[in-house]
């Protein structure tokens, strides 16, 4: 039976009260970012504080499901970073609870967060679609407001080109104007020049009035009779007053919401299923009724005699006559004839075929996009769990706290689902990929990674230890690790100077007969390198006796020798001899050419390390050996002392 203990309450208190902050916190980013898009949009609009209000609030509706994943990601990392940072995870795993009962009351949670990500996704989410874009289509209609700048041309006014030299802000005088207005066609436009004027709106702000002082107006003078002819006749006017009425309605006006309620995004999960069994009916329909019209234009056109098109296409095709040939045997005129048919048949042809391609994918991808959605509602509510269950573990994992690594984690995951996501969507939506797979790439992605940390935190599996993956690296490349002995505050035991002497110089002895034997700076064999190779055990003596005389001498109080030990190469006994030391890697590295000539190249410089190291290590012994016999010779005991006269002399 399910009790709920304080543990669950302690570990559900520090999530939520992270989970709202980091909440508002998404859901500010993902506002900003979605408002960028539409910016342009609501510059210059002049619209009032409600419109704005309006906005911003269906926008907050629709961006709250991406929110609620963000949200559970960060806030998990930072619990469980937060737990394990302060030894709170250790103490309550030494108590038995492994991690996934510990975090049960969160999975509580998490699953009920998911339900409302799936209501806001399915019932809230679409009307405030329909609303947001309804009020954004309202927005792109509203004129702007008119704030005419200087030296450029303004096109914010319906179906004309401002231009204004200067401008008096205090009067509201425009000096140097130059009007270029636009209609229906280019031969009827009018060029207007004022030195200045001024510019009102009227009442009802569904007009703008400009008052013009000394200027002239030109204008072609086209009308029907003149057919579009290219001479045509023009008039122009000097003025010393004038005023002119253009179109702008600066007024705010609620588009019609009949467009956007098609939409898939503004449907519930209800009617986007309804809609789709319809759309697939309807694509059906007009697939049949294209086949139809396909099979009538290639049998049954009544221009074409049905028996002779036939006849001369079994006969063509059976190798018997050709085409050239009949069409050889024709007149002149008939060969034109038959040339220009052929070719407005193929240029009719061509533009139908364009048309239903057009018409066929826009159709289609209303049907995908209705799919999309559909599988939307689920996967919006999916990701809920599935971050909680990649946030969790990795913050129980990393075992940091605060907004540190937790932030950076939490962004490279989401880039990770969003590039698949969006990635996905869009291959989708071109019929590049299935809609399934569009859809659910991010899912499949994400979900065996949620899995795997969460296998790894529970069995307490070393995962993100960055030592062993420096290692790693260190391995791959071949760098090096030097010797760090420091002098010992405490030692037990001093060493054994003579015997450490004689191992260094039996270590010497081997690395001459060593060289002599081995060329180390010859290019190695192939075939013995990927096939036939085997450990170096002259090596490995070598640097076991070296590593005990080493060990030995670090018990010394001795600067110099300290100094000295410090400067002995660690030597890597099995790079020299073979890429790999299982034996079928060995051989499928060499029988990859590019791999296995980086391996090779990578071993022969292993090779001329090793030449160098030994060499490093007979000068560097010959500098430790004298020194070790100073310190391992007899010291001279000191001469007795006289006793002193005077002692006895004051006694006596």
């Amino acid at each position: 039976m399910f009790r709920i203990k304080k543990l669950d309450i302690f570990v559900a208190k520090q999530f939520m009260q992270l989970f709202v902050g980091a909440f508002f916190i998404c859901q500010f980013v993902l506002m900003m970012q979605f408002l960028w898009r539409y910016v342009n949009e609501l510059i210059g609009k002049g619209l009032s504080l409600e419109i704005m209000a309006q906005f911003f609030w269906y926008m907050g509706l629709m961006l709250m499901p991406q929110a609620f994943p963000l949200a559970i990601l960060l806030s998990s990392l930072i619990v469980f970073g937060n737990l394990g940072e302060s030894s709170e995870l250790t103490a309550i795993k030494a108590a038995g609870i492994s991690l996934l009962q510990a975090s049960r009351s969160l999975i509580v949670i998490v699953i009920l967060i998911a339900g409302v990500s799936f209501y806001f996704q399915n019932i809230v989410g679409p009307a405030a679609n329909k609303s947001f874009y309804q009020l954004l289509l309202s927005v792109k209609q509203k004129s702007p407001e008119v704030e005419i700048p200087e030296g450029v041309f303004y096109d914010g006014i319906p179906n004309a080109n401002l231009y204004v030299q200067k401008k008096n802000l205090q009067t509201g005088m425009l000096y140097g104007i130059m009007i270029y207005r636009r209609t229906n066609s280019y031969e009827d436009q009018a060029i207007i020049l004022a030195d200045s004027g001024m510019m009102q709106t009227t009442e009802e702000k569904k007009h703008l009035v400009l008052t013009l002082h000394n200027g002239e107006w030109f204008e072609n003078m086209q009308s029907q009779e003149l057919g579009g002819s290219a001479n045509i006749p023009y008039r122009r006017e000097s003025f010393s007053q004038k005023r002119i009425v253009l179109d702008f309605d600066s007024d705010f006006n609620l588009a019609d919401e009949t467009g956007i309620a098609a939409d898939a995004r503004s449907k519930s999960l209800d009617q986007v299923l309804q809609d789709l069994d319809s759309i697939i009916i309807f694509n059906d329909s007009i697939g049949r009724m294209f086949e139809r019209e396909a099979r009538y234009r290639t049998f049954c056109q009544p221009a074409i005699d049905k028996k002779d098109s036939l006849k001369a296409y079994s006969q063509a095709a059976s190798g018997k006559v050709s085409f050239d040939s009949l069409y050889s045997k024709l007149a002149s005129d008939d060969k034109r004839n038959v040339m220009r048919w052929a070719t407005e048949k193929a240029q009719s042809e061509s533009y139908d075929l364009g048309m239903k391609e057009d018409y066929s994918f826009d159709i289609n991808r209303r049907e995908r996009l209705h799919k999309m959605e559909a599988i939307n509602r689920f996967t919006v509510a999916l990701s809920c769990i599935i971050f909680f269950f990649i946030g969790a573990p990795l913050g129980a994992i990393i075992r940091k706290g605060g907004l540190g690594v937790p932030v950076i984690i939490s962004v490279l995951v989401f880039i990770i689902f969003y590039i698949f996501d969006a990635s996905g969507y869009r291959m989708a939506r071109a019929d590049e990929w299935t809609v399934w797979f569009g859809k659910l790439i991010s899912t499949m992605v994400l979900a065996p990674m949620a899995v795997f940390f969460t296998y790894k935190a529970n069995n307490d599996s070393v995962v993100f230890n960055i030592d062993l993956y420096k290692d790693l690296f260190r391995r791959f490349l071949g760098l090096r690790v030097k010797r760090n002995i420091m002098r010992k505050e405490v030692i037990i035991e001093d060493p054994k100077y003579m015997l450490d002497v004689q191992k260094l110089d039996d270590v010497n002895a081997r690395i001459g007969q060593y060289s002599e034997e081995h060329k180390l700076l010859r290019m190695p064999n192939p075939v013995k390198v990927f096939f036939n190779a085997s450990d170096d055990h002259e090596i490995e003596k070598i640097d076991e006796v070296l590593e005990e005389a080493i060990e030995d001498l670090g018990n010394t109080r001795d600067r110099l020798i300290l100094s000295e030990l410090n400067h002995y190469p660690i030597i890597m006994t099995r790079a020299h001899t073979r890429p790999f030391r299982r034996k079928w890697m060995n051989v499928v590295t060499g029988l990859v050419l590019p791999v296995g000539l980086f391996f090779y190249l990578r071993m022969w410089r292993f090779r001329v390390r090793l030449y160098r190291d030994l060499h490093t290590i007979r000068q560097v012994s010959g500098k430790i050996v004298p020194r070790a016999m100073e310190l391992a010779a007899p010291k001279p005991s000191p001469a007795p002392v006289p006793p002193d006269d005077s002692l006895y002399i004051n006694k006596v």
